[in-house]
């Protein structure tokens, strides 16, 4: 099986998502594909029980992709043997009356992982220089005092919000937070098959909604808009990975082991050790315990 390495999908220079594959041969067949993510996702498990012993860091997981781009399942997947208290999914749809009574990234702050957790973002802040931009007008439901109407919205704005994730994500990741960030990179014609697949398999239509293809006449753009937020928000504090999405089982290894790996990188995080007086005194509070009368 093909060795896989973080640094083969990190962004580190500007990236042209055409010239990027979105299938990814790791010579493994599909039961191998499976029996390497367990053996992963295993490890990962057991890191944040550690992690949360040690409660410095939290880990924030963004996950970005098309429509089909197979991010629900590859949460199910990658965190399935997670304790439940370890991890927090939060999937952002619609901004709700009250979330767009606050600015477009307080929705986000009160999702961030508490420490020793994980928090996963199924579709994050992002939205906001992606969805908001291939249509501006929903710019107007967040009542902001400059924006009157559409054509309010410069090349300057776009540039602001830029600088204002940057600097969230400085933020957290200062104060203690690991941020990785995944696209789920998926080809056009593969995404025409699963959409394809929704229809033709009847316990998956109530997946399919016709706005799915009014959102693939607009692929061109949401690449263009993509390529421009990972190029200008991909740095060493909170790195962008372009992941092969054609293969859910590739994509799901891939993003697992880059996550194991990238934390694996924090040495310090280690079970605290036991006070001095307790380590002295462990031999008699066992025979305490097992001299108790019940």
């Amino acid at each position: 099986m093909k060795s896989i390495k973080p640094e083969d999908f990190k962004v580190t220079f500007p990236i042209k998502l055409n010239d990027l594959p979105t299938f990814l041969e790791i010579d493994a067949s599909e039961s191998k594909k499976i029996k390497a993510l367990e053996k992963v996702r295993g490890r990962l498990s057991k890191h944040q029980d550690v992690m949360y012993a040690h409660n410095k860091y939290a880990v924030l997981i963004c996950l970005q992709g098309m429509d089909t781009s197979g991010k629900d399942s590859l949460i199910r997947e990658v965190f399935k043997e997670f304790n439940p208290r370890g991890v927090v999914v939060h999937s952002f749809k619609t901004p709700s009356s009250n979330e767009l009574e606050h600015d477009y990234l307080w929705r986000h702050t009160i999702a961030l992982p508490e420490r020793g957790k994980y928090a996963v973002f199924n579709r994050t802040h992002y939205e906001n220089v992606l969805v908001t931009r291939v249509n501006p007008k929903y710019l107007l439901n967040e009542n902001l005092p400059d924006i009157l109407e559409v054509e309010d919205v410069t090349p300057e704005f776009w540039e602001r919000r830029f600088e204002q994730i940057n600097n969230f994500e400085n933020h957290i990741v200062q104060n203690g937070t690991i941020v990785l960030k995944f696209f789920l990179h998926l080809s056009k014609e593969e995404q025409r098959k699963r959409l394809v697949r929704r229809l033709e398999k009847e316990k998956h239509n109530w997946k399919f909604s016709p706005g799915d293809l009014v959102e693939r006449a607009l692929w061109d753009k949401y690449h263009e808009y993509y390529e421009e937020a990972i190029n200008k928000t991909s740095s060493p504090n909170a790195p962008w990975y372009i992941v092969p999405a054609d293969s859910k089982e590739t994509a799901r290894y891939i993003v697992a082991k880059t996550i194991y790996d990238e934390i694996s990188k924090y040495v310090d995080i280690k079970e605290p050790e036991l006070d001095d007086k307790i380590k002295q005194n462990i031999a008699f509070y066992h025979d305490q315990l097992l001299s108790e009368k019940i």
